[in-house]
């Protein structure tokens, strides 16, 4: 896909510069310092698309784009300028709930339990399930797609930084998600196949000019968790928080779709989240996140943080899309693009 349409100043140079130079500009890099500034980093849609758009080039890039701005020195620290306010703005977000939970006395699964039981926003799973009609279904998966799309690639990142029990707990987890080497049953195929149901363009990268800056926060915290060797421990807390959360709004994903007459082709990727990871729970919080922190205390505060930022962006993300279903308008940005 091309790169997404600007959405300020500093994304409109960035762009302008990846596409016509060989190297980022100092004004470009003045702009970083501005945007930087902003006081609400995790819903400024300038620096999210940008910050997206920086990561993006470690996936799979643009074709406007040469691969050689991957690596570039001008291009990098860009990306810290930014990486700095962003993650001042996920400790800001997730720090409180941290706080309530590090115990070095207690395990660390019982801590991410007690943690994913304390989530009691408003449920965006029970909306879906119960409420939803195609436009809301549309909208939803149009949101979820800038990562289901790219399913378990962030998290991937983290398998060549860990050891032991941890790092076969996270090969087993991911293989699952890539479909145990069949193409077709790739979780991002399969939720490929509930966007082709609804008439959506199932392209990777289709719909980023239609998703608000705090559906992107979601995907870049990722990116910038498994992209940062010092936040392995982070990536394992989002992993694990992710698939402790799953199975039950997964089930009720895909009574929302059968609700509405969707047949195979729209629940198989819920129903294949309900199985998986209804076994991947146990996996997650004892094998992969128990063993890293019995290995080494220190990483337990990170690793709750990375959940703590899965949990509540998450949350976060869910209540925007509720709060305008709400008021009568559409969760997205925009609707240009979002059907095929």
């Amino acid at each position: 896909m091309p790169l997404p349409m600007p959405r300020g100043p500093l994304s409109d140079a960035l762009f302008s510069d990846l596409t016509t130079g060989t190297t980022i500009s100092p004004a470009t890099l003045a702009l970083a310092d501005q945007v930087a500034a902003t006081p609400v980093p995790l819903a400024d849609d300038d620096l999210q698309v940008a910050l997206y758009v920086c990561y993006e080039l470690h996936y799979q890039g643009f074709p406007e784009v040469d691969d050689r701005f991957e690596w570039d020195p001008t291009l990098l620290g860009l990306r810290a300028v930014l990486e700095r306010a962003f993650e001042a703005g996920l400790h800001t977000a997730a720090d409180p709930w941290v706080a309530s939970f590090v115990d070095p006395t207690d395990s660390v699964d019982r801590q991410l339990a007690a943690m994913v039981a304390a989530d009691d926003g408003p449920s965006m799973s029970e909306h879906m399930a119960k409420r939803a009609d195609e436009t809301q279904w549309a909208e939803f998966l149009t949101l979820r797609s800038v990562y289901h799309l790219k399913e378990a690639d962030p998290h991937t990142w983290v398998i060549p930084r860990l050891d032991g029990r941890a790092k076969a707990a996270v090969v087993e987890i991911q293989a699952d998600e890539y479909g145990g080497g069949s193409a077709l049953r790739m979780h991002s195929a399969l939720f490929a196949r509930v966007m082709r149901a609804f008439g959506l363009d199932a392209t990777h990268g289709a719909h980023v000019d239609a998703v608000p800056a705090e559906q992107l926060a979601t995907l870049n915290a990722m990116s910038f968790f498994g992209l940062h060797r010092r936040h392995r421990a982070a990536t394992v807390g989002h992993l694990a928080a992710l698939e402790m959360t799953s199975t039950v709004p997964s089930r009720r994903y895909a009574s929302g779709l059968r609700r509405l007459g969707k047949g195979e082709d729209a629940t198989l990727f819920y129903d294949e989240h309900v199985e998986a990871d209804a076994v991947h729970e146990q996996l997650a919080s004892v094998d992969m996140c128990g063993s890293l922190v019995a290995d080494d205390e220190s990483l337990r505060a990170d690793l709750l943080f990375g959940a703590a930022v899965a949990l509540e962006l998450e949350a976060r993300a869910g209540a925007l899309a509720l709060q305008e279903w709400t008021a009568g308008r559409s969760a997205l940005r925009t609707r240009a693009a979002v059907h095929v």
